[in-house]
C-alpha cells in the first residue's frame, strides 16, 4: 500500500514531542510554501490559521492513526483540512474522504462551502448526506460531509467503512450521542484496520483525555505485511484561531425574561454602537420567532435586518445568513447554540448571550424525556464570546452575572449520552451475540447490550465509552424494544420486524408504527403522519393573530386527534397544489411541508425496498389510529375520574400528564388517549394526541397489558 502523505520531499521543520501521557504535541509549525494559484478564494484559504499547518496535520495523519486537531473557531480547520487530506492523495484508489458534524445545517454549510472553494458543483466531487437527503455521487465524490447519525447508519451495511481512507470527526466536543457512539465504534474499527486514519477536531474538547481514549495497543489482523503500521500514540496539535479582543460586559442583576432582555439589548447596541452584525443566542426555534417578529415590528428597528437561524432551515433562508449585509444595514442573527462552534459568520462584531440552552434531560423511572431550558456551561459561553472576536475586536453581552459565571455555572456540559433516553442508541447495534434481557435486568454493569448489535458488536459490557450510560436508562431502553417486538429475549434483533426497524431512520416507535401499518392497509396514511411528526412543526403561529390562527386550525381538526388532523392539512396542501400562498393564508410552515414531501417520498421508497406494499385506509381512522397504537401503546394514558383541569394519568408509571394547548384535543378532553411524545414546562404536557378505545391496546399488546377485574363490592 502506497504512502499517502505527498507534501513533496519537504518535512516539517519542527519538533515532535512524545507526551508522557500518551500523545503526541506539535510544538510549533512555520508556514508552508504555497502551491496554490492566486484567485480570490485561494489567497482567502492562505490567510486562514490553519493553512500554515498544512504540512504538519500532513505529517501527522501519515504517521499516527489518529489525530486530535484542537482549532479555534474560525481557524479553518473544518473547510480546510478535508481540501489538504484530498490534494495529498487521501481521496485516490476510489476511496473517500469523510467529516462528520453533529447538525445537519452545518453538514450541508460546509459542504456547500468546500464545493465552492475547490470550483466544483455540489453533490458530485463534494457532497453531503443528512438523513432523507443524500448529495453524493458513487465513483465521483472525494470529499464527504455527513451528520454522526448518519455515518452510524453507514456501519450497518459497512461495518468496517472500508471505502474511507480518512475520518474526520468535527466539533467533537458536544458530545452528541451519536458522537461519542460513533468515537467508541471507530476505536473498535480502527483494530481491524490499522490503516484508517481519524481525525478528531474541535474548539474546546480535552486533548489529554481523548489521546489516552485512542492509544490502545491494536490487532493486525488481516494486515499484509508490507503495509506500514502507523503509530499508536495519537497526535495532538493546535491550531490558533485570528480572533481579535472581545469585551464583555455582564448585567448587574439577574434578568427575569431573557427574551425580552436580548431584545432590549440588540436594540441598544444598533442605537448606540458604531457598524457591525449582531448575533443572538437564544434557546429553540419558539424564542427565535418571538424575538424575530418584536425586533421586526419595533419602530427602532430602522436599518436592521433580523433573520432567525435555527436547524431545519430552508437552504433559502440559510444563504441570507451566509449572504453579505447589505450596504446602510446591520444584520441581526438570532441563533440556537448552532452557531457556537458549527458554523461561522462573518461580519458578527456584537453577541448577546442569553446564557441558556434547549437540552434533553431523561429520567428512566418514569420514562419520561424532557427538552428544557437549562443554563450553559462555561466552555459554551467562552465559544459564544468568541464569536464577536472574528473580524475586528468586538463586544459580548452576557445577559447574566459576572457572580453567576464565576461562582456558579458549570465549566463543562453533560454529555448526551448521560441525560438521553438510550432506545434509538440501542437499536443499531443489534446482529452480534449477547445476554439476555434477564441477565441484563440481573446485573446493572450491561451498559450497552443495543446499540452496537446491528453493527455486530458481541459484547457491549465490554464496549469503551467516553462517558457511560446509566444502567438505569440501557435497562429501560432494552426494555423498550423488547415490549416492540423488536429484540428478542436474548436482546437480538427479531427477523424481520427488528432488522427491518434498524432501516428506517426514524424513532423505533415511530418504525413499528410504520411497519404495523401494513398489517392494517393504511401504511399510505402512516408515512405521511411519520413524515410530520419528523419536522419541527407545519403550523406557523403569528404573534397577535392567535384568534385567527385558532379559527383556521379548527378547519382542519379532526375529532379522532392531532395525527389524523395532520393528514388533513397534507391533503389540503397537495389539493392546493403545494402552494406557498395556500400556507401562508392558513398559517402553514411552506418550507415544513415541503420537507415533509421529501421525507414521505423517501419513506416510500425505502417500504417498497422492504417489500411493503403502500395502500390507504381511506376514511377508516380506526384502523389508522390501531397503527399508531402498534407503536406508542406504552403511551396511553388515562383521563382521570371528576378532574377538574384535564389531568390525566400514564397506564404504565401513573405519571400525571395533560394535554398540550397546542393539540387539537386540548380542552376536548377524551377519556383514553395515546400520545407521541412529553414536553415538561410547569407540567408534563402530551404532545400529538390521539384518541383511542381502551380494547385496542389489548389487541396491539397483550403482552404488556391486561385487562384488570373491578375488585367485588363489599356486602
Amino acid at each position: 500500500m502506497s504512502k499517502y502523505w505527498k507534501p513533496g520531499s519537504e518535512r516539517p521543520r519542527t519538533v515532535l514531542v512524545d507526551d508522557e501521557e500518551g500523545g503526541v504535541l506539535f510544538l510549533s509549525s512555520p508556514p508552508s510554501s504555497s502551491g496554490f494559484g492566486h484567485s480570490s478564494l485561494e489567497r482567502q484559504r492562505q490567510r486562514l490559521p490553519v493553512y500554515k499547518y498544512r504540512t504538519a496535520i500532513l505529517y501527522l495523519v501519515e504517521n499516527h492513526a489518529t489525530t486530535i486537531i484542537v482549532g479555534e473557531t474560525g481557524s479553518g480547520k473544518t473547510t480546510q483540512i478535508p481540501q489538504y487530506l484530498k490534494e495529498a492523495g487521501w481521496a485516490e484508489g476510489g476511496r473517500v474522504i469523510a467529516c462528520t458534524q453533529p447538525r445537519r445545517l452545518a453538514v450541508q454549510s460546509v459542504a456547500s462551502r468546500v464545493a465552492e472553494e475547490m470550483g466544483v458543483k455540489l453533490g458530485e466531487e463534494v457532497g453531503y448526506t443528512i438523513r432523507f437527503e443524500d448529495q453524493t455521487k458513487p465513483n465521483v465524490t472525494k470529499i464527504k460531509f455527513l451528520t454522526d447519525g448518519v455515518l452510524l447508519r453507514e456501519m450497518m451495511d459497512d461495518p468496517l467503512l472500508i471505502k474511507y481512507s480518512v475520518i474526520m470527526v468535527d466539533e467533537a466536543h458536544e458530545r452528541s450521542l451519536s458522537t461519542d457512539m460513533l468515537l467508541g465504534l471507530l476505536k473498535k474499527v480502527q483494530r481491524r484496520r490499522p490503516q484508517l486514519r481519524i481525525i478528531i477536531s474541535s474548539a474546546t474538547i480535552d486533548a489529554k483525555s481523548m489521546s489516552t481514549f485512542f492509544h490502545i495497543r491494536r490487532r493486525n489482523i488481516g494486515q499484509a505485511a508490507e503495509d506500514p503500521t502507523p503509530s499508536e500514540l495519537p497526535a495532538i496539535l493546535s491550531v490558533e484561531g485570528k480572533g481579535y479582543n472581545v469585551e464583555i460586559h455582564y448585567v448587574e442583576e439577574p434578568v427575569s425574561d431573557y427574551l425580552q432582555a436580548a431584545v432590549n439589548t440588540v436594540l441598544s447596541i444598533h442605537d448606540k454602537e458604531p457598524p457591525g452584525d449582531i448575533l443572538v443566542f437564544l434557546t429553540g426555534q419558539d424564542d427565535i420567532n418571538a424575538a424575530v417578529q418584536l425586533l421586526t415590528e419595533d419602530a427602532q428597528n430602522n436599518g436592521l435586518l433580523v433573520l432567525p437561524l435555527f436547524s431545519g432551515l430552508s437552504r433559502a433562508d440559510q444563504d441570507l445568513i451566509f449572504s453579505p449585509t447589505p450596504k446602510g444595514k446591520r444584520k441581526v442573527v438570532i441563533s440556537t447554540n448552532i452557531a457556537e462552534t458549527s458554523l461561522t459568520l462573518e461580519g458578527i462584531v456584537y453577541v448577546v448571550d442569553s446564557g441558556f440552552s434547549k437540552q434533553r434531560f431523561y429520567n428512566p423511572i418514569p420514562d419520561i424525556e424532557n427538552l428544557v431550558v437549562a443554563p450553559i456551561s462555561k466552555a459554551s459561553a467562552r465559544q459564544r464570546a468568541g464569536r464577536a472576536g472574528r473580524v475586528q475586536p468586538g463586544k459580548c453581552f452576557r445577559l447574566y452575572t459576572e457572580e453567576y459565571f464565576v461562582k456558579e455555572m458549570p465549566a463543562e456540559g453533560i454529555p448526551e449520552m448521560q441525560r438521553s433516553s438510550l432506545v434509538s442508541c440501542v437499536i443499531q447495534g443489534n446482529k452480534g451475540e449477547s445476554g439476555g434481557l434477564n441477565d441484563l435486568r440481573r446485573n446493572q454493569n450491561t451498559q450497552n447490550e443495543l446499540k452496537l448489535k446491528a453493527l455486530g458488536i458481541d459484547n457491549i459490557l465490554g464496549f469503551d465509552w467516553l462517558a457511560s450510560p446509566s444502567p438505569e436508562a440501557m435497562i429501560r431502553a432494552l426494555e423498550v424494544l423488547y415490549s416492540l417486538g423488536i429484540l428478542d429475549e436474548d436482546a437480538k434483533l427479531t427477523s424481520p420486524t427488528g432488522f427491518q426497524v434498524a432501516e428506517i431512520p426514524l424513532d423505533p416507535m415511530i418504525s413499528k408504527m410504520i411497519l404495523s401499518a401494513d398489517t392494517y392497509g393504511c401504511s399510505e396514511d402512516i408515512i405521511t403522519i411519520a413524515a410530520v411528526l419528523s419536522v419541527q412543526s407545519i403550523w406557523i403561529s403569528v404573534r397577535g393573530a392567535q384568534k385567527e390562527f385558532d379559527e383556521v386550525k379548527l378547519r382542519f381538526a379532526a375529532a379522532e386527534g392531532d395525527h389524523v388532523t395532520y393528514l388533513n392539512v397534507y391533503k389540503g396542501f397537495i389539493h392546493s397544489g403545494k402552494s406557498s400562498q395556500w400556507c401562508y393564508k392558513n398559517y402553514i410552515n411552506y418550507h415544513a411541508m415541503k420537507k415533509v414531501i421529501d421525507i414521505r417520498e423517501q419513506l416510500s421508497r425505502l417500504l417498497r425496498r422492504l417489500g411493503i406494499v403502500l395502500k390507504s385506509c381511506e376514511r377508516d381512522t380506526q384502523v389508522l389510529r390501531k397503527a399508531i397504537i402498534a407503536g406508542f401503546f406504552a403511551h396511553a394514558c388515562c383521563l382521570e375520574e371528576f378532574s377538574p383541569n384535564g389531568m390525566y394519568k400514564t397506564i404504565k408509571s401513573s405519571q400525571e400528564v395533560y394535554i398540550h394547548p397546542s393539540s387539537v384535543l386540548f380542552r376536548v378532553n377524551p377519556k383514553w388517549v395515546v400520545y407521541h411524545s412529553l414536553v415538561s414546562t410547569d407540567k408534563h404536557y402530551m404532545r400529538n394526541v390521539i384518541a383511542i378505545d381502551p380494547s385496542w391496546l389489548i389487541e396491539a399488546a397483550p403482552h404488556f397489558y391486561q385487562v384488570r377485574k373491578p375488585n367485588p363490592a363489599p356486602y
